[in-house]
């Protein structure tokens, strides 16, 4: 991590608002779904597979999880009506989970219950360490009701692997390969390095030890069976799964790739024309400044990439935010 990096990531409250807009603009679709649906519209023109996630967290009213809520109902809806290759992507905090946790999970239930009856499926994000728990619980508890209830219908379900429903794991927390071992059978996980700061009791701190982990949980999840979502833009990682993969032999209907909107497209267009399916991340909504300035201080490399691009953009004469 250059110090260049690490002084963008801690300036950004300083940069003005306008300013991280035009900066963040290739990284964040839009302020209505309206933007969201036509920048996955046009991913899908390209071949790419779509994951839409509305921003906004840490509800702290039953109003906002249940419009918040709401909102995603409406989203799978219009996901369904348009024919999009587009999931969603939740986190339960925007549900109500800091609230109550039944609340939570009756909100979860019903974007499942959904998305399920649309032939979509949701994914439900990882959060920080004091959400890990929760929402892996929360995962299986809905995850066992949708199951039943496809059963009892007789029907194929939904999403890939048959489940409307799925999870994050982080590949830098001590704990994620335990939970892996836990996960149910044929489970659907999204995997990525993880991006939020913890202390080291809870999280691997070194870079490389970060990337083994990352690996060995690939590992662990390919023998339990499940549909992997291998999230990441580092090139070694990029590799091993793939060499993983073909090592396997899997067929696409045991994983795929995920990547941001916006980064390392180079990579994501190579994956593409490898025949690979891949998938990107769509952020959009009207909390786009704070989801910006937080993923950015959070992750400096990635605030570095974005400077960089911010100036090759005034360098080229800017364009269309």
């Amino acid at each position: 991590m250059t110090f260049f990096s690490r002084a963008v990531g801690w300036s950004l409250p300083l940069i003005p608002r306008p300013l991280v807009r035009f900066a963040a603009a290739p990284y964040v679709a839009g302020d209505e779904p309206a933007d969201a649906l036509a920048r996955t519209a046009s991913l899908n023109e390209q071949g790419l597979a779509a994951t839409l996630a509305l921003l906004g967290e840490e509800v702290d009213s039953r109003g906002l999880a249940a419009e918040g809520t709401a909102l995603y109902v409406d989203l799978v809806d219009q996901l369904a009506d348009r024919g999009l290759d587009c999931n969603v992507s939740v986190k339960l905090t925007l549900l109500g989970l800091k609230i109550e946790r039944e609340l939570c999970r009756n909100h979860l239930a019903l974007l499942v219950e959904r998305a399920a009856e649309r032939g979509n499926f949701v994914r439900i994000d990882m959060e920080d360490h004091t959400c890990t728990t929760a929402t892996l619980d929360l995962y299986r508890d809905v995850l066992a009701e949708s199951r039943a209830r496809r059963a009892g219908a007789g029907s194929n379900g939904s999403g890939a692997g048959g489940d409307a429903v799925g999870v994050v794991l982080q590949a830098y927390l001590h704990r994620t390969l335990a939970d892996i071992a836990a996960l149910p059978e044929r489970a659907n996980v999204r995997l990525c390095k993880g991006i939020y700061v913890e202390p080291p009791s809870v999280a691997i701190t070194d870079y490389h030890k970060v990337r083994r982990n990352f690996l060995a949980s690939l590992e662990a999840l390919f023998d339990r069976g499940a549909y992997v979502g291998i999230a990441t833009h580092d090139d070694y990682l990029l590799r091993e799964s793939a060499a993983m993969i073909e090592h396997r032999g899997l067929g696409k209907d045991g994983y795929e790739f995920q990547m941001l909107l916006g980064v390392t497209e180079e990579r994501r267009d190579r994956l593409a024309r490898a025949g690979r399916r891949v998938r990107i991340y769509v952020p959009y909504g009207r909390q786009w400044y704070a989801y910006s300035t937080r993923r950015l201080r959070e992750n400096p490399s990635i605030a570095g990439h974005v400077a960089r691009a911010f100036f090759l953009r005034l360098l080229r004469g800017g364009g269309r935010g």
